[in-house]
C-alpha cells in the first residue's frame, strides 16, 4: 500500500492548494456543540453537521473534519479549551460541505488540510470556493507529541473519496459517513457505492480498535459498527429483492421494511439513495 508519513514538527508538505469548494451556510442559527472526551488525548465534538474528532498533543492539535463554515469560531473555541496549541492538521474524512464547510477558514490560519484524491476532486467538480486540501490516495500518517493519526482509503461507500481516522495507540477510529447512528445516504453522485460499501468495512474492521467516532451521532463501539453493518446488509438483501421484482424507486421505499434496523427510518437519506441502490443492484 501506498504511504506518506506527515510530521508536525518540521513538516514539509511543499503542496499547492487551488480549487475551488462551495460554502455550506443556513439561515438557522447554528446548534451549539457538545465538546466530549473519548479517551486519552482524543476528544469529540458533536452537533450541527458531521462530528469532529480533535487530538490534543503538544505540538499541536490535530482534527478529524470541520463542520460547516458557520461553525469555524466556536470550533476553535472549544479547542481553546483544551489546548493553547494551535490547530496543526485538519484531516477531510470526505468532501460533504457539513465536513469541510470550515476548510477555508482553516487554511486561512494555517492549518493544513489533508484530504482523499477523490474527495478534492469532488469538491473541485462541486466548485467549491476557496483553496484545496492536499491530498493522498492510500494511506497518510501523522505524527505529532507521540500520538499517530493513519488517514486510510479502503474503497468506496458513502462516496468514492471516504477515508477512516485511526488512532493505533488508542484503539480507536473516526469513520465519517461511513458509520453514522440511523440509516446511511449513498451518495451515487459523487461515487458511492452500496455494495462496494461493505467490503470497505470489512476492510476497516481488520483494524484494531474498541472505540468508532461516527461522522453523525454518539460516539460508538465496534460491537455498534458491527451491528450497524449488518443492518446495512439486511437492508440490501430487501431493496435487492424489490429491485428484482422491478419495483420504482416511489414503490421501494413504501415497501422496504426497516422498522426493525435499530435506529433506521425511511428518511430523506434513503428516499434520496433509492433509485441509485435499485440500479445498483440490478
Amino acid at each position: 500500500m501506498a504511504h506518506r508519513a506527515v510530521w508536525i514538527r518540521g513538516a514539509a508538505l511543499g503542496l499547492a492548494l487551488s480549487g475551488l469548494w462551495i460554502a455550506h451556510t443556513q439561515q438557522a442559527p447554528p446548534e451549539p456543540l457538545d465538546l466530549q472526551h473519548v479517551k486519552g488525548p482524543l476528544h469529540a465534538l458533536i452537533g450541527s453537521g458531521g462530528n469532529v474528532s480533535v487530538l490534543v498533543t503538544d505540538e499541536g492539535v490535530v482534527l478529524g473534519d470541520d463542520k460547516f463554515d458557520r461553525n469555524f469560531t466556536e470550533i476553535v473555541a472549544k479547542v481553546k479549551t483544551l489546548s493553547d496549541k494551535p490547530i496543526r492538521f485538519d484531516l477531510n474524512t470526505h468532501h460533504h460541505g457539513d465536513h469541510t464547510g470550515g476548510n477555508e477558514q482553516m487554511l486561512s490560519q494555517g492549518t493544513e488540510v489533508i484530504a482523499h484524491e477523490n474527495a478534492r476532486a469532488n469538491l473541485v467538480r462541486g466548485q467549491q470556493k476557496g483553496p484545496q486540501p492536499l491530498t493522498f490516495s492510500e494511506q497518510l500518517t501523522v505524527h505529532a507529541g507521540g500520538e499517530e493519526v493513519r488517514a486510510i482509503y479502503f474503497g468506496r461507500g458513502h462516496t468514492n473519496g471516504d477515508v477512516v481516522l485511526y488512532y493505533p495507540k488508542l484503539r480507536a477510529i473516526h469513520t465519517g459517513d461511513l458509520f453514522v447512528t440511523g440509516a446511511p445516504f449513498i451518495d451515487y453522485a459523487n461515487g458511492g457505492s452500496a455494495v462496494e460499501w461493505d467490503d470497505t468495512l470489512n476492510a476497516v474492521l481488520q483494524l484494531e480498535f474498541d472505540t468508532v467516532i461516527p461522522g453523525h451521532g454518539a460516539v460508538s463501539t465496534r460491537d455498534d459498527l458491527v451491528q450497524w453493518k449488518e443492518n446495512f446488509e439486511t437492508y440490501r438483501e430487501r431493496v435487492s429483492e424489490l429491485s428484482r421484482a422491478g419495483k420504482s424507486a416511489e414503490e421501494a421505499i413504501a415497501a422496504v421494511k426497516v422498522d426493525d434496523l435499530k435506529g433506521w427510518s425511511k428518511d430523506n437519506r434513503l428516499k434520496n439513495g433509492m433509485a441509485g441502490l435499485l440500479q445498483e443492484l440490478r
